[in-house]
């Protein structure tokens, strides 16, 4: 089927155990550019026997260097996607149907996120809409160095498959990930203006807890789903306590 033409971009570092199964999943792909930041394993090895073009680039930031990646492309159609990711054939078969006419300049598709070995169907961990494939002349990758995001004005499209998510990390190391994640999420919030009050850090996790928990159904996931939501509980309390924090420091 005649479609537009269309690059996968993926930003790595250390990517070598999720890398192969992503990029099989990509084969549908014009072309696919892979911008890395200083692996040691055999990440840009494998990602040249799947054919990727490589492009080696020093930490931005995420937004930053999604961005940068994203201009590395030869095609202006653009999907993007994370190493620990990988596109499932019903998702793959709504892309080149909809590339064939493209009814909008972006989409954006349900992630469905495997946690502690089940993938979560409710609460935080889904749908988790994704927008990831675009034209990029009418949209681009915030500046954000963490919680990116893509930005348009343009209206978005939806398909029909799920964006495959499986970190396939250990608790501990999610829990570390997450860690380095609300620092800079707290870091990021300042720069902004916002400031991170004792109201904010008693609140946060409890309106949080209801709203995925008990109204977006995350019981229906078992234990998997209560601690994932448990997590993510603990990172909006462990933001605004960094914020303090640090606001205490500059003092």
């Amino acid at each position: 089927m005649a479609r537009s033409p269309l690059s996968a971009v993926l930003i790595t570092r250390n990517a070598a155990s999720q890398l192969p199964a992503c990029l099989a999943a990509l084969a549908f792909c014009d072309e696919i550019v892979v911008v890395d930041s200083g692996s040691d394993d055999a990440t840009l090895a494998i990602a040249r026997q799947h054919g990727a073009r490589v492009v080696e680039q020093a930490w931005l930031g995420f937004g930053p260097q999604k961005q940068f990646a994203i201009g590395q492309a030869q095609h202006d159609w653009v999907l993007c996607i994370d190493a620990d990711e990988r596109v499932s054939d019903e998702l793959r078969t709504s892309i080149v149907a909809e590339l064939a006419a493209p009814s909008f300049h972006a989409y954006r598709f349900p992630r469905c996120n495997r946690f502690m070995g089940r993938y979560l169907r409710h609460g935080e961990g889904y749908p988790d809409w994704s927008l990831r494939l675009f034209d990029r002349r009418h949209a681009r990758w915030s500046d954000d160095a963490v919680h990116e995001k893509v930005l348009t004005e343009v209206a978005v499209g939806e398909l029909r498959g799920d964006l495959l998510h499986d970190s396939a990390e250990t608790l501990a190391h999610y829990l570390a990930k997450q860690d380095r994640y609300t620092t800079l999420a707290a870091e990021e919030a300042l720069a902004r203006g916002k400031r991170g009050t004792l109201l904010h850090l008693l609140l946060s996790p409890l309106v949080r807890f209801v709203k995925f928990y008990f109204v977006r159904l995350g019981f229906l996931d078992g234990l998997p789903g209560l601690v994932h939501i448990l997590v993510g509980c603990r990172n909006s309390t462990m933001k605004y306590e960094k914020m303090r924090a640090i606001l205490k420091e500059r003092k």
